[in-house]
């Protein structure tokens, strides 16, 4: 089993465990900086465990419903499209949120003041209740993009890993008509025999159709070599094109020249790419 599968297995208890250790630096931190402003004048009122019974008390609620957020943030993802409808979802879903974890929080304070024989007053209502929800909203949003962030981590490091897989294990595929690629939250089925060059962007391939760009996770190279009975070669580092789709090639005295697709789109060709170019144009 390899490190990332290890990873991928507790992948949601790494992010507990994060969320954990955050909560107990921060409101460790929170409580310290409580009891020692108590003590700037003379007396404290409070005593010293009072102030980590509010902090604790509100760090479990959040955690105890971390798993229902996390479900709900699963369900409905951050996405570019929509932005009305998620607004509401996020507010409606930060006001549940915000009364579930007061509930918690005061009952666990109200159970903590009991061992020792006092009482604890949440006071007015509404009044706190407004104080405690601009908190809330404030901790849902830093949780929710915590949550999306390592979400995004996790797809790249996933990518990366199946990248390296596929290339260590030289698995051999079968040559595709379609390619399923995902852009602005929707998914297009772009043909094979559509597409007229492609170009290298880090790990993606953006691929070039009828005027329009799909960006692919995968390299170059890997995709080049899929297509090579489709007529699809290399021509440079980071450019393939579509023999179909080519009007006319100028070299230049270097050996480098350019390639004039019939859309008008001059793709580069390097000296490099140019035997390997004209084997499968032949």
């Amino acid at each position: 089993m390899t490190l990332f599968e290890r990873f991928e297995r507790h992948k949601n208890l790494y992010l507990f465990l994060l969320v954990v250790g955050y909560l107990l630096i921060n409101n460790s931190i929170n409580a310290t900086s409580e009891w020692m402003e108590a003590l700037r004048h003379g007396t404290p009122e409070i005593l010293l465990i009072e102030p980590f019974v509010w902090e604790y008390s509100s760090a479990i609620g959040v955690l105890v419903l971390l798993p229902l957020l996390s479900k709900l943030w699963t369900h409905f993802p951050v996405k570019l499209t929509r932005i009305k409808h998620q607004i509401i979802i996020h507010l409606v879903a930060s006001l549940v949120f915000s009364i579930l974890h007061i509930s918690i929080m005061v009952a666990l304070r109200e159970l903590a003041y009991w061992t020792y024989n006092s009482d604890y007053h949440f006071g007015p209502i509404f009044r706190e209740f407004l104080y405690e929800y601009r908190k809330d909203l404030w901790g849902y949003l830093f949780f929710l993009g915590l949550f999306q962030l390592y979400q995004f981590i996790y797809s790249r490091l996933k990518g990366e890993a199946n990248l390296i897989s596929q290339e260590s294990e030289k698995v051999v595929e079968t040559v595709p008509e379609h390619f399923l690629v995902k852009k602005l939250d929707r998914e297009f089925l772009i043909k094979v025999n559509d597409i007229e060059w492609m170009e290298s962007a880090g790990n993606y391939v953006n691929l070039y159709s009828k005027g329009r760009v799909y960006p692919l996770r995968s390299t170059l190279s890997q995709i080049s070599q899929r297509l090579l009975t489709k007529g699809f070669c290399r021509t440079h580092r980071s450019y393939a094109v579509n023999s179909q789709f080519i009007d006319h090639i100028n070299y230049q005295a270097s050996g480098d020249g350019d390639i004039h697709l019939t859309d008008g789109q001059i793709v580069s060709i390097s000296r490099r790419y140019k035997e390997e170019f004209k084997k499968v144009l032949s």
